[in-house]
């Protein structure tokens, strides 16, 4: 799987801009606040349909301009192909296209374009709140799985008019009446959800596991564990199971749910804990074993991908070595030797040698 060119007209700070790429190394340089990032997330917006940064489609369109339109061509599935994405700064709903026609969501872009995205903030996402570690497994399912994808994006919606419901049923109680059916399509979606993520989190720890092993000389030992539904004994058994066990924790909390104004049930609030040996990363750790751990999910995200789809998914550095001692510099070098990698920084120093550089400076390519 290797990007071949990308272009982009308006998108962040690039005004035009058309870029030949080559299948290993990409080594994007320049000075803080020039545009390196905007490339990769043009790449990740590209694979996954939305963008790492922000959740506002304007937030991406260059100041004035009225729309955004960023393309790439590239080998992948045994064939060529091409991706483009045209957002727009008024309402209007984005539009994507695959091979030049255009899709209904993004679900329809599975596969063809996969990445891992590695930045400064993930290298502590063992350390803060559960959303990043959602927001870790739901971004490679969606990849993974384009079923999953739209029930996330089911369940996403069904969540925002439930709590839309129980924060304003005081002023017009007959909010409440459809209730019970958003509750037991909840319950059926967040099914799927569930059953995906335990599964992935299982395979995501064996292959994490072992990458850390490696990592520390066979002295520590990497393990996760998946938190959901309190109800929900069994992640592994059969989703009507889990719809049954979702409903049971959906009547429990009920009369907390109408006095509190939040949805307080379902898979919106899974989280998973990383632990060596016995000890949880997130409260015992230090720094470098966080860090490592880190890495290690990472490298992990990427092996699955490419036993899924029998491909080497895209990999983006987003100023990651510039963070990390040399030891573990090291360690991330000597997994990038296969496969198209994009990594910004801005000194290049002895990872210069790798492949292409490309200099940025306020949004042009020198």
């Amino acid at each position: 799987m290797n990007l071949t060119t990308l272009t982009l007209y308006d998108f962040r700070n690039y005004g035009a801009l058309q870029l030949s790429l080559v299948p290993g190394v990409n080594l994007i340089v320049g000075d803080n606040a020039q545009g390196k990032t905007n490339l990769l997330e043009a790449i990740s917006y590209l694979s996954t349909g939305r963008s790492f940064r922000t959740a506002r489609a304007q937030d991406l369109i260059r100041f004035g301009a009225e729309f955004a339109d960023l393309s790439c061509r590239l080998f992948s599935q045994g064939r060529e192909q091409s991706i483009r994405a045209v957002l727009f700064a008024s309402r209007r709903p984005r539009q994507l296209y695959l091979g030049g026609v255009k899709q209904k969501s993004a679900a329809a872009l599975s596969g063809v374009l996969s990445s891992v995205l590695f930045c400064p903030e993930d290298l502590m996402i063992l350390k803060g709140s559960a959303a990043p570690r959602r927001k870790l497994i739901d971004t490679a399912l969606c990849q993974l799985r384009p079923g999953y994808a739209q029930a996330l994006a089911e369940y996403t919606k069904l969540y925002e008019s439930k709590s839309r419901i129980l924060k304003d049923y005081h002023e017009n109680p007959s909010l409440l009446e459809p209730l019970p059916e958003f509750n037991t399509r909840l319950a059926q979606v967040g099914a799927i959800l569930i059953a995906h993520r335990a599964r992935y989190l299982r395979a995501l720890s064996e292959a994490a596991g072992a990458y850390h092993s490696e990592f520390s000389g066979g002295k520590e030992h990497l393990t996760l564990e998946y938190h959901t539904v309190s109800t929900v004994t069994d992640p592994f058994a059969e989703k009507k199971v889990i719809f049954s066990q979702i409903l049971d924790h959906q009547q429990s909390h009920y009369r907390a749910e109408l006095e509190s104004g939040q949805c307080l049930t379902g898979p919106h609030k899974d989280d998973f804990d990383a632990r060596l040996g016995e000890m949880p990363v997130k409260s015992f750790g230090s720094q470098g074993q966080i860090r490592t751990a880190a890495i290690s999910l990472k490298l992990a995200e990427r092996e699955l991908l490419r036993r899924d789809m029998g491909e080497e998914p895209v990999l983006l550095l987003d100023d990651v070595l510039s963070e990390l001692d040399a030891m573990r510099q090291d360690f991330v070098l000597n997994q990038i030797k296969s496969g198209q990698v994009f990594i910004t920084c801005c000194e290049p120093g002895r990872v210069s040698q790798l492949g292409q550089s490309i200099v940025v400076e306020n949004g042009s390519i020198l």
